[in-house]
């Protein structure tokens, strides 16, 4: 089958076109024509970093984890699946799996489901990782009807998922960004755009909390940026962050009695850890898609299987709007 490798990490330029065989059917596994896939930051990380990171695979490599396509055949010990079936998962690219940058992908049932009859190819690709993501860790902060939630990077590819759900469990919904065209989004996506650029966390908090804070802070952003997730928080409130690779003082969150919640969702597949979870949580992201609640944004520019290096380029040029995404 076709596919692009990396044989060292490094620039985006290091991806290569490659005739590799076709993966073996496993069981408890299905193989997938892969229709598209979409790059996340993680996809860029471990590209560059290699093996500073602990999930990098060893080379060469076909790196790639999101994708959607159709089930070509199915492994001993699989029920929920048939040839045919359109599905679309997270199960690749790390530790010893094989990536989703190639005609096709041997994945672990458990960590696939059933793609939304009303998204294309392109917009299921671009939903597991983020979907997931977003998904684990507003139910991990207790999200319930009539809170207010504050996501923090509403406009990137976990934070406009994680404000529609937000939106869909009932919630008042907030987020923040930096720029118009960021901002227009929120908007169209239904929450309430807050420019951070413009308005300081005390600003905002009076505003639409009147000084009480948020019931819930969804942070994407992370980094420095956790320190306005502890102010923003309301007392006893709920922090969920997908980006805390940092050293912080808890001193606000302990006299706010916060609660922080870290998510890490490549956790299942680099430990095979309750599989079944991601795989429950893309069927229930799949009819929440069908019920009309979730927009996958993808960014206009098309990139082809052979063009992964550009995906990768304008990913990190930060000039994206939504996912990005390449189809196979």
């Amino acid at each position: 089958m076709k596919a692009m490798i990396v044989k060292a990490y490094g620039a985006p330029e290091v991806f290569e076109a490659a005739d590799i065989a076709k993966p073996e059917l496993k069981p408890g596994h299905v193989r997938v024509a892969i229709a598209a896939t979409s790059v996340n930051m993680v996809d860029t990380m471990i590209r560059e970093m290699g093996k500073e990171l602990p999930l990098s695979p060893d080379l060469p490599a076909v790196l790639g984890m999101d994708f959607a396509g159709t089930v070509e055949a199915v492994g001993e010990g699989v029920s929920d699946f048939n040839v045919g079936d359109e599905v679309y998962g997270c199960a690749g690219g790390l530790a010893d799996l094989q990536g989703t940058l190639a005609e096709y992908i041997v994945a672990d049932a458990k960590l696939i489901a059933h793609k939304a009859k009303n998204l294309s190819m392109r917009e299921a690709a671009g939903l597991p990782l983020v979907g997931i993501t977003a998904y684990e860790g507003l139910r991990r902060a207790g999200i319930s009807a009539g809170q207010r939630v504050l996501v923090h990077g509403g406009a990137g590819g976990v934070g406009h998922v994680a404000l529609q759900l937000a939106r869909d469990f009932g919630a008042e919904v907030y987020a923040t960004a930096g720029n118009a065209d960021d901002l227009a989004l929120i908007e169209k996506l239904g929450a309430t755009a807050i420019n951070y650029k413009t308005e300081t966390v005390a600003d905002y908090v009076a505003k639409h909390t009147a000084g009480n804070g948020f019931d819930v802070v969804f942070d994407s952003v992370g980094g420095e940026n956790m320190a306005n997730s502890f102010e923003a928080a309301a007392l006893n409130g709920q922090v969920a962050s997908t980006v805390s690779l940092l050293e912080l003082d808890l001193t606000t969150a302990h006299f706010k009695g916060l609660s922080l919640h870290v998510v890490f969702m490549l956790i299942p597949m680099l430990y095979n850890h309750k599989r079944e979870v991601h795989g429950h949580i893309l069927s229930e992201l799949a009819k929440i898609a069908e019920a009309g609640a979730l927009q996958v944004v993808v960014d206009e520019k098309q990139f082809s299987l052979e063009q992964v290096s550009a995906a990768h380029t304008h990913l990190t040029s930060g000039e994206a709007t939504g996912k990005v995404v390449v189809e196979i």
